[in-house]
């Protein structure tokens, strides 16, 4: 009997092999064009059923030779909603054959090539007034878009229509009622780039910091932070900016708003309490429910807010928190060779959220019945669980941890000293995060873009200024020297995605932009006059290839890149900030530092010629305000001369960082190395000496 049963287990477990192997093959021999692509969203659907083209001439080609229109799909690797729309609609055999029957399909990475995803979500917002992802966008085979949409589900229900109706309907309408499509295509265009030659006449000023203020303080909720809304998002630089409006004005609102929101934000469920880090955005106004997708530019926009308010206030709860975002990126996204990956994905095993979420029994079973009761005290964890079904609404019986009150009350309410509570709840933290990380992982989107390394680099180096730890220079540093050597064209010009050993994708203005921005703060995070000279460099390229002559401010496409249905230019500051609003910060900055007042002309010019977009509705360009505080001052040029080494030098270097001044620049000139270039790049250092052999600053 025994060997009867062996020879059975051999004979399914062949049986399995086999089937594996051919369903293998299968998937292999109906692999779409996207299987040679390198991005891990476009990788994701290349065993579709939809016959899917990447973005190309091939593609075009191919819909005016078979007189088709275009099925445009953008999204990205760790999109909740993106996975959706594949597994009802792309992975649909049914589906898949009519959208190959009527349409040419294209696939997007919009992180990739985030020139065409802002094109069309223009489109689909002023189509019909909102957008997201995936976004759809059917087209003719010249690019010109006559429908637009998100989310569309496999089948019509109420009042949204579904694929199986939408994609019949549109076929017989390309074939029989074209005009009607291609004259609302041509209308769409001439909105579309009417509305992107904005031409305003003023130098904003003080007022609109002011208004800005106003508007954010009318939708602040004091009760748990942010903006009103259904959702709230971790807009860091609205925070950033505030905390320069209370710098300004000594007015206690705006301060108050920044901490309450960061403490609010930190308590919630949109922090991972166990594997630390901040999830995308909060589905609820209570920081409670995430979207469990992790994107690099969060972690980096928010670690520079918790620092900033943290050298204002220097309360270390800011700190702590900004320490640990920095534990999870070196840790979890940051590549052999220095690089930061982009994302971690919502969802595992086909559910969102499943990593995140704990059960009590899990939570005892990994660290014991009564450290588990604990831990659930703090974290608001109840048998029943916390957490509902997003479709359903149905409590799951699993848990989001999230904080009842502040570590401060809750040392209170168990007895504890607050240094006591943390140290324990960090050994249990350490605890269940080895327990977590048993499970299977989301998906890691490992692709390394220059924009978010940029914003990466500058909160590492903000780290290791505000923060006085050299590990995050030295992290910051070896992502820079990455970008430098594996991103960098022999001409000098950025490239936007490196992945598997290939880099690829034309750069855009963020990337010249963000880039800019890390290596200014790694300059005066380390000195070293490299980083500074290869900021200035590529300040000049991204002048060369992005700015408008005719009527200032740069446009997101270079003058030598793919030309699209119109050039734009962007200055709103969404959930990161524009390549414009950073450029303005970027430009004053090396004004000051190489004394060249045409560089901050720029910068004034890019305020004046979106000036009536921003006069509009000032809190949503805070990062641009940001730069027109610094503009208009207070603000200050320090050169500190000395001995990089000696003792009093790097005191006094030390001082300029301590306090909280957000508008000045830091240069040092070396008296042991008068050929490292300092005055070369600052000509009005040359004059300046150490007073009697000691760090002098000026």
């Amino acid at each position: 009997n025994s060997i009867m049963k062996r020879k059975v287990t051999l004979g399914l477990i062949v049986l399995v092999l086999m089937a594996a192997q051919g369903d293998k093959s299968q998937r292999t021999n109906r692999m779409n064009r996207l299987k040679d692509e390198k991005s891990p969203y476009l990788l994701q659907h290349a065993d579709n059923p939809v016959d899917w083209y990447p973005w190309g001439e091939e593609a075009f080609e191919t819909a005016r030779k078979n007189d088709k229109p275009i099925f445009l799909s953008i999204g990205y690797s760790t999109c909740h909603w993106c996975h959706v729309m594949e597994h009802e609609s792309f992975e649909d055999s049914a589906v898949a054959a009519l959208m190959n029957e009527y349409f040419v399909n294209i696939k997007v990475d919009r992180e990739e090539r985030p020139d065409i995803d802002n094109i069309y979500m223009t489109v689909c917002q002023m189509m019909t007034g909102g957008g997201g992802w995936p976004l759809t966008i059917l087209m003719t085979p010249d690019k010109e878009p006559f429908f637009a949409g998100t989310y569309f589900p496999k089948k019509s229900y109420v009042n949204r229509i579904g694929m199986m109706g939408l994609i019949p309907r549109v076929g017989e309408m390309w074939k029989n009622e074209r005009d009607k499509l291609t004259n609302s295509a041509a209308e769409v265009v001439q909105r579309l780039q009417s509305s992107q030659n904005p031409l305003g006449t003023e130098l904003l000023d003080e007022e609109v910091l002011k208004e800005a203020y106003t508007q954010f303080l009318q939708r602040f909720d004091d009760k748990y932070g942010g903006f009103k809304g259904r959702m709230k998002f971790p807009t860091a630089h609205n925070l950033t900016f505030l905390l320069r409006y209370w710098k300004r004005t000594d007015d206690p609102g705006p301060l108050h708003m920044v901490e309450r929101t960061l403490q609010e934000m930190r308590k919630g469920g949109i922090y991972d309490h166990v594997g630390l880090g901040f999830h995308r955005y909060s589905t609820d106004s209570q920081w409670f429910v995430p979207h469990f997708e992790k994107m690099l530019y969060d972690q980096a926009m928010n670690a520079m807010a918790y620092l900033e308010v943290y050298h204002a206030t220097k309360k270390e709860e800011y700190a702590r928190t900004a320490r640990e975002i920095f534990t999870y990126v070196l840790r979890d996204m940051t590549s052999e060779n220095g690089g930061f990956y982009s994302a971690e994905d919502a969802d595992s095993e086909g559910e969102e959220g499943k990593f995140y979420l704990w059960t009590t029994e899990e939570i005892k079973k990994a660290i014991g019945e009564e450290d588990g009761q604990f831990f659930m005290d703090m974290y608001n964890i109840t048998p029943g669980g916390n957490f509902r079904d997003e479709a359903s609404g149905q409590k799951t019986g699993r848990n989001i941890p999230r904080l009842k009150a502040s570590p401060a009350e809750l040392a209170h309410r168990f007895g504890l000293s607050e240094e006591a509570l943390l140290n324990k709840v960090e050994r249990l933290r350490k605890r269940l995060f080895n327990a977590r990380e048993k499970r299977i992982h989301p998906q890691k989107d490992d692709k390394i873009l220059t924009d978010w390394n940029g914003l990466m680099i500058a909160a590492l180096s903000k780290g290791a200024q505000i923060l006085g730890e050299g590990q995050y220079a030295e992290a910051a540093m070896k992502a820079a020297e990455f970008v430098m050597e594996k991103l960098r064209m022999p001409n000098g010009h950025l490239i936007k995605r490196y992945r598997d050993g290939v880099a690829s994708h034309p750069a855009h203005v963020e990337d010249y932009a963000f880039m800019v921005w890390g290596l200014l703060d790694l300059y005066e995070a380390t000195f070293e006059v490299r980083y500074l000279r290869e900021a200035i460099d590529l300040t000049n390229i991204m002048i060369d290839l992005f700015w408008d002559e005719e009527n200032g401010g740069f446009f997101f496409t270079a003058d030598d890149g793919e030309k699209l249905i119109v050039r734009t230019k962007e200055i709103y500051d969404g959930a990161i900030p524009s390549g414009n609003s950073v450029a303005a910060s970027n430009l004053l900055r090396i004004g000051r530092i190489t004394g060249k007042p045409k560089l901050e002309d720029k910068a004034r010019l890019i305020g004046k010629v979106f000036s009536s977009q921003v006069k509009s509705s000032p809190s949503g360009y805070s990062q641009l305000l940001s730069a027109v505080d610094f503009g208009l001052g207070p603000s200050y040029e320090i050169v500190v001369v000395g001995n990089p080494t000696s003792k009093d030098t790097q005191k006094m270097l030390r001082a300029t960082q301590k306090k909280y001044v957000p508008n000045k620049v830091v240069l040092l000139k070396s008296t042991e190395n008068a050929s490292s270039g300092i005055v070369d790049l600052a000509p009005f250092t040359e004059t300046q000496v150490a007073i009697d052999g000691k760090a002098t600053a000026y």
